[in-house]
């Protein structure tokens, strides 16, 4: 199904990239209306309308979070991905922090709706998602910087440019 010697990501794969990356920057930044409005509710106040804004953006970001990173596993599927540049304990390293962030970009949204729909309890897991993501996003955009100025390759170029 994908292609076997992709040299990097394709326009779309970036796009998806770059796209779900903003998205999940704006939930770490604004995410917490959600509580402010959930609480308001639960002591019968009315929330303020900037906090219930951003709780229902909240809400419907994840969604598109969970749809665009659907989206991206099928694209993932058929187009592939370049080999990883490097070797041994580095590329193992990658290949767990991009499993990490797979999984935290499905299980959190997924966490948010539970939370919503069947148990407000739920919440609080999904609240461990805010720490986890800002944890990865360092060690992930650290490693992007060691390989483009330390080891001086084109692992970050792959994501910033389509292949040719």
């Amino acid at each position: 199904m994908a292609p076997a010697n992709r040299q990097g990501y394709s326009a779309v794969q970036i796009l998806l990239h770059w796209t779900i990356a903003l998205l999940v920057l704006f939930q770490l930044i604004f995410g917490e209306s959600m509580g402010e409005v959930t609480e308001a509710l639960e002591h019968g106040a009315v929330p303020d309308p900037t906090e219930q804004l951003l709780a229902d953006a909240h809400y419907w970001v994840g969604i598109a979070i969970l749809v665009l990173v659907g989206l991206r596993l099928l694209v993932r599927l058929f187009q592939g991905t370049p080999a990883p540049i490097g070797q041994g304990l580095a590329v193992r390293a990658a290949k767990i922090v991009h499993g990490i962030f797979y999984l935290l970009l499905v299980a959190v949204p997924v966490t948010g709706l539970l939370a919503v729909y069947v148990d407000e309890e739920i919440g609080e897991v999904h609240e461990i998602g805010k720490p986890l993501f800002i944890a990865f996003i360092v060690i992930h955009a650290l490693g992007a910087l060691f390989h483009h100025f330390w080891l001086k390759d084109r692992t970050l170029k792959r994501m910033l440019s389509p292949a040719p």
